[in-house]
């Protein structure tokens, strides 16, 4: 198929003109990394590359439904052997994976051909892709603006049409957060649902999940299917589900839902009229589309689960630091992470076992209350983000707060600062822009961000979804209905892929 149009097609597309032989494997793969050259330099989404070995690997007859589909992995727990994985920091430059991950494993045989690894913020902290060690990753609808973390080089990748699809993972909005800002349809899988492994039977306590970003519905159902799995040695289980996500898209056509929704941040600070005029949009296409749509909140406290999330991220970050002396060789250095990160791990030592597990019991408290809350709706509905992109360095921390940063690490003013409130006014300044993912990851609960809206000015908004744990399949069958109507978002029909600057 001579010059034929490797971005119009999906993951699912590019597999079935393989299958057909329309198209030779190797010609898919060098028209990725012909576009891979074309717009990483502006982009910075692709920081490790892999074209020779991919290369090579079309020879090799490759089964699975994406048998031949190049994708990227993302630079944080999706290892490959030999591969260096350096989680987007400069402490792990010298370090190459000793064998693949288990969730790389499994996306081995779905027959896709890993082609590089994509940009994150160091140890996949923030929900913008800025990393100190790599340079910031930058959104194709505007290259000003960032996006999204943490999964933001995937979703750069795959909105500019690098890949179809790109690993991504999300301990607190990583998928669905660059999903909103860049265009795409971004899932997180109910806890245990995808692999886990094999260093460690739960990440982030159970928070975070494994999948995929994709332009379309469809690509993130096939490649569930393939992903699902009952894994003894994981920390959670989830049910089984034996239909077929996929078939699940054409099943869910007529299907109507009840759907509850808000605007209104859990946080109680402000939310962006752009997203606020998404969430309203969004209700009334749903009621034309024969839906019940109900103004209604979630009915869990908002404060204490972001000051719960923030306790957990505290300890997680503290033990990377501690686990960073088997790759260093040594005990690890202020000098050798960022600053923010380096105080994320100070507040985490001063953090008691007993404030961690009183944190983790709002999780369960949270996950009861929803489980009743979706006995009455199919969703709750909410803007993905509470604000639009941000400008590059728009977040970066101010001069007085890098000297407050530093300050702590060196006169152990930190216990005294955790006294004094510091982690409520973290909660508020750091989350305050994305309040509304973490719900989801703390309560197990299936999510998704769809592309649905725009600002005034271009930049995509997300709205999200959420179902009760193990329903997948609503949110692929309520995706599937969206995804046919004018209010979605199509990359490949806005000029996506020409990067707008």
């Amino acid at each position: 198929m001579e010059g034929f149009d490797y971005k119009k097609y999906d993951g699912l597309g590019l597999a079935e003109l393989i299958k057909k032989k329309e198209v030779k494997r190797s010609e898919v793969i060098e028209a990725a990394i012909v576009e891979i050259e074309k717009h990483n330099p502006n982009l910075n989404a692709v920081i490790h590359k892999r074209y020779e070995s991919a290369i090579k690997e079309t020879e090799i007859e490759l089964p699975g439904p994406f048998s031949g589909v190049p994708m990227l992995l993302k630079d944080i727990t999706q290892e490959l052997e030999g591969e260096r994985t350096t989680a987007g920091s400069k402490a792990f430059q010298g370090y190459r994976a000793t064998r693949d991950s288990e969730i790389v494993k499994k996306l081995r045989q779905t027959g896709t051909i890993f082609v590089g690894q994509t940009n994150v913020p160091e140890f996949a902290l923030m929900g913008i892709t800025e990393p100190a060690f790599y340079g910031p990753a930058r959104n194709p609808w505007n290259t000003e603006h960032t996006p999204g973390g943490s999964s933001g080089g995937s979703a750069a990748a795959v909105a500019s049409g690098m890949v179809p699809i790109a690993g991504a993972n999300d301990g607190g909005g990583s998928i669905r957060i660059p999903a909103a800002f860049c265009g795409l349809f971004g899932l997180k899988p109910t806890r245990g649902r995808t692999p886990v492994g094999p260093d460690l039977g739960r990440s982030w306590q159970g928070a975070s999940v494994d999948h995929i970003l994709s332009r379309s519905v469809r690509d993130s159902a096939a490649m569930l299917d393939e992903l699902k799995m009952h894994q003894n040695a994981a920390a959670f289980h989830t049910p089984d589900y034996l239909g077929s996500y996929l078939q699940d898209l054409h099943a869910g056509k007529s299907k109507k839902y009840k759907i509850a929704f808000t605007a209104k941040s859990p946080l109680g600070t402000e939310v962006h009229p752009a997203c606020i005029e998404a969430v309203k949009r969004t209700a009334a296409l749903l009621e034309s589309l024969g839906h019940t749509v109900v103004e209604a909140e979630a009915p869990v406290d908002g404060k204490k689960l972001a000051k719960s999330f923030l306790t957990m991220y505290f300890g997680e970050v503290a033990a990377t630091l501690s686990s960073l002396e088997g790759v260093l060789g040594r005990k690890a250095k202020r000098s050798d992470v960022e600053a923010t990160t380096w105080m994320l791990g100070l507040l985490g030592k001063v953090t008691s076992a007993e404030e961690f597990v009183l944190g983790v019991r709002e999780w369960d408290i949270a996950s009861f209350e929803m489980e009743h809350f979706h006995e009455t709706y199919d969703f709750y509905m909410t803007p993905t983000t509470a604000y639009p992109a941000s400008k590059i360095g728009e977040l970066e921390p101010s001069s007085f707060e890098k000297m407050m940063m530093s300050l702590m690490g060196r006169k152990g003013l930190i216990n005294l600062l955790k006294s004094a409130g510091i982690v409520d006014q973290l909660a508020e300044s750091n989350l305050k822009r994305t309040p509304f993912t973490q719900l989801a990851n703390l309560t197990g609960q299936p999510a998704m961000s769809l592309p649905l809206h725009q600002t005034a000015d271009g930049l995509p908004v997300g709205l999200q979804f959420a179902a009760a744990k193990g329903r997948e399949d609503k949110l692929f069958q309520l995706a599937g209905q969206l995804e046919q109507t004018d209010h979605w978002i199509r990359v490949e029909e806005n000029g996506c892929f020409e990067n707008k600057a």
